[in-house]
């Protein structure tokens, strides 16, 4: 029997409904939410201890040493972009080898996840370098320009999910999109040491020219954790998206189908 549009939408809402409020506790839909939350104050505790707390640098060491607070969270958001597309990594892996449903829900989040925590890395570290060396970007520092083309990558892949029709070459093709940015993970972390230019260097790492409060450690550490935990907290919030997206999109074709006969 044939359905009315009308029907069609009634049983469109009711079956909205239904997913989103009676979903299985195997999508950890809530516990995302809760982990997220937490991960979002403790990134909001970590901006109140590094502006109240943490010591202030040496100035004169430093041209803007009041500005240099800005690394916890500058620095969290480059850790977590990296475990960012380590996730698009390993699941642009899984589909190549296993043609996983779940690794190509890892490529998506990880891009995704990428994008965001890229932006925020490329947001704070041109207001951190406008007043510490005069300038918001240096095109002559690698660390600075291959971070950019990271982004770049996270950028691409973001609006060609929304863009593209899905199938199998579409996936292939941003999978290896995502294996390419990826190569330029350790050429960015490298950069830091190797190539380094206007960007610090790894300011965590001892040595005999360098060394850090114990205090600002402790403020960085604690960012660090927070930001681990908002990561995780987006990554099953955005698993129990995609999951509901695709269950979605199914019952419609269904429900299509049925308005056809």
């Amino acid at each position: 029997m044939a359905l009315s549009s009308v029907d069609s939408r009634l049983l469109t809402n009711s079956i909205h409904h239904y997913v989103v409020f009676r979903r299985p506790v195997s999508d950890f839909r809530d516990s995302a939410v809760i982990i997220t939350l937490v991960g979002l104050l403790c990134a909001a505790i970590t901006a109140f201890l590094g502006f109240f707390q943490a010591p202030l640098v040496n100035p004169d060491s430093w041209n803007a040493p009041g500005a240099y607070r800005i690394i916890y969270w500058h620095v969290p958001f480059a850790w977590s972009s990296f475990l960012s597309f380590c996730l698009l990594f390993l699941g642009a892996v899984s589909w190549y080898v296993k043609r996983s449903e779940r690794g190509w829900r890892m490529v998506v989040i990880g891009s995704e996840l990428g994008l965001l925590f890229g932006l925020g890395v490329v947001i704070s570290g041109p207001i951190w370098g406008s007043v510490e060396w005069g300038v918001p970007w240096d095109w002559g520092d690698v660390r600075l320009n291959t971070y950019a083309l990271l982004t770049s990558v996270a950028l691409f892949l973001v609006m060609s999910l929304r863009s593209q029709p899905d199938g199998e070459e579409t996936r292939d093709t941003l999978a290896a999109v995502g294996l390419f940015g990826f190569i330029l993970v350790p050429i960015t972390a490298a950069a830091t040491t190797i190539w380094r230019n206007r960007h610090p260097g790894v300011i965590l790492r001892e040595s005999e020219e360098t060394g850090v409060d114990p205090e600002i450690l402790q403020v960085m550490g604690f960012g660090a954790i927070s930001f681990m935990i908002l990561f995780i907290g987006l990554v099953l919030l955005n698993y129990s998206i995609y999951n509901l997206r695709v269950e979605l999109e199914s019952l419609n074709r269904e429900i299509d189908k049925e308005g056809m006969k």
